[in-house]
């Protein structure tokens, strides 16, 4: 649909166009009544789909199509072009699909097509549950249900709200720029119509696989035929002198932000200890509030271990611009009252504390099971633990990466989902390798930066156009081998880079 009573865009597509309008490759964007449309022509095929994608509303023409898909250039979801289908995360609902005809010189779109239901799998007796209420396990939980399981679904989440999307947190949520019923992955309603029963403020406290039950906190036990732990990460929590207080937060939750959010009402000076992904989203967004922010960390550059020297440079630079104070190679001591001590002595004001110094993986309820453990859960290819019927999925994953032949963990927030989709598949018994590129993005101000790949160390670093100018791609290397690329405002270049590397995928490590 339009947006924001919007005049649809392009031609009447159920009017028709010339034919010639549309070369091979090529995409128009038209409308059919108030519903804006795509038309793309592959492999001698016209395909009509909705214009945007149902993730974030990017606009899909200026996406890539590879194939019978096309990919969004914001976030990389991927969409099956002749049934709409949300084929890869972080898109989740499939889009719109009309019908088109192609005959004497002319395309013309018809009626809207409805999807046909899925058709049934697996037995009713069979029951699924799911260990975790984030990403990884709300996106199995979906694909399940989307590909006809006929079983029970169960959710088993320690938190206290059903799953949200979580990069909203730190982004325009907590800016204050997003309602709160955009934070939702889907509201009460769906899971009661797909029959998946979550459980919230349940803690799995034990897990046997030769009785395949699950112990929960409040004494109850689950059965399961098929497992999948989804538990996560929880954010690493400092322990020293005033870190207890009230006004001291982290940020992992819908309720942490609520919490934050509730904080920073009436503060006028704010402390973010750590610069992390989520220390400095969460300062731009503070900025956002008008709040005056110091971000105190112990690198000599933000960000740098992941994006390296120049982008830390710019990252810091940024941030700068928009009024934050930085104490790097400093450290915080403890904070008393609503001061905080530094390492390098003095202190700052701070009626709001936010503490984002990384996450660790939650990983004791697989260890008590006698799980393989290496520095995560280890998981094959089809994610798959060393445990009949128990798949892992999300940040406590350690999977074989197959471009690197390396096994690898990410805490990555659409890692995590195509993960779960990979998981649900693979209990299905679709016996589906994950072979998804890792992606993220993190915004800063209006700025965003796309990051495809996985490169824990490197030995060069290439940059193609300007950094400062806020138009470049940077691709890291190792032994000649690009093993990851961050872009800003490149989009495309972002989306080719993951399609090469999965192309590489698909081939020997």
């Amino acid at each position: 649909m339009t947006q924001d009573n919007q005049q649809p865009s392009g031609p009447d597509l159920a009017k028709g166009i010339p034919s010639s309008a549309l070369a091979e490759g090529d995409m128009l964007i038209g409308h059919v009544g108030s519903d804006d449309l795509l038309l793309v022509r592959k492999a001698g095929t016209v395909y009509a789909i909705e214009a945007h994608c149902s993730h974030y509303h990017g606009p899909l023409a200026d996406g890539l199509v590879i194939g019978r898909t096309i990919r969004c250039p914001w976030h990389q979801a991927c969409f099956d072009l002749a049934t709409g289908e949300a084929l890869v995360a972080p898109a989740l609902s499939p889009l719109g699909c009309w019908d088109v005809s192609e005959q004497t010189g002319r395309i013309v779109v018809g009626a809207k097509r409805q999807p046909p239901p899925p058709e049934k799998t697996g037995a009713a007796s069979q029951h699924v549950v799911i260990i975790g209420g984030g990403a990884a396990g709300f996106a199995a939980a979906e694909m399940l249900r989307r590909h006809g399981f006929a079983g029970s679904v169960t959710m088993v989440s320690s938190d206290n709200d059903a799953p949200v999307d979580r990069p909203n947190l730190s982004k325009d949520y907590l800016a204050g720029s997003a309602p709160e019923e955009w934070v939702p992955l889907r509201n009460d309603d769906w899971y009661r119509d797909n029959a998946i029963t979550l459980r919230l403020k349940s803690e799995a406290t034990a897990l046997d696989p030769r009785a395949r039950e699950i112990g929960l906190g409040d004494g109850s036990t689950i059965h399961y035929d098929k497992l999948l732990l989804a538990t996560g990460s929880e954010p690493v929590r400092l322990d020293l002198p005033g870190f207890g207080q009230p006004h001291v937060h982290t940020l992992r939750s819908l309720a942490d932000c609520r919490a934050v959010i509730a904080q920073a009402q009436g503060a006028r000076h704010a402390v973010v200890i750590g610069a992390s992904f989520i220390g400095l989203e969460t300062a731009a967004a503070l900025r956002a509030r008008d709040i005056e922010v110091h971000v105190v960390a112990p690198e000599k550059r933000p960000l740098e271990r992941v994006f390296g020297p120049q982008l830390g440079d710019f990252v810091r630079a940024l941030h700068e611009e928009h009024g934050v104070r930085f104490h790097l190679e400093d450290g915080v001591t403890g904070i008393d009252g609503q001061r905080v001590a530094l390492k390098s002595g003095g202190t700052i004001d701070a009626e709001l504390v936010v503490v984002g110094v990384g996450v660790r993986p939650r990983l004791a309820l697989a260890e008590k099971a006698g799980l393989a453990i290496d520095r995560g859960v280890s998981v094959n290819e089809f994610l798959e633990t060393s445990v009949a019927d128990i798949y892992a999925a999300g940040d406590i994953a350690r999977w074989p990466d197959p471009l690197t032949g390396e096994s690898i963990r990410v805490e990555h927030w659409v890692v995590a989902e195509r993960q779960g989709q990979t998981a649900a598949l693979n209990m299905l018994g679709r016996r589906t390798p994950f072979r998804a590129v890792p992606f993220f993005w993190s915004q800063h101000y209006d700025v965003p930066i796309n990051y495809v790949g996985h490169a824990e160390q490197w030995d060069a670093i290439d940059i193609d156009g300007d950094v400062r100018q806020r138009d470049c791609v940077v691709r890291y290397r190792r032994a000649g081998k690009v093993l990851a690329v961050a872009s800003i405002y490149r989009d495309i270049d972002s989306l080719k880079a993951a399609a090469e590397m999965e192309r590489q995928m698909s081939g020997p490590a």
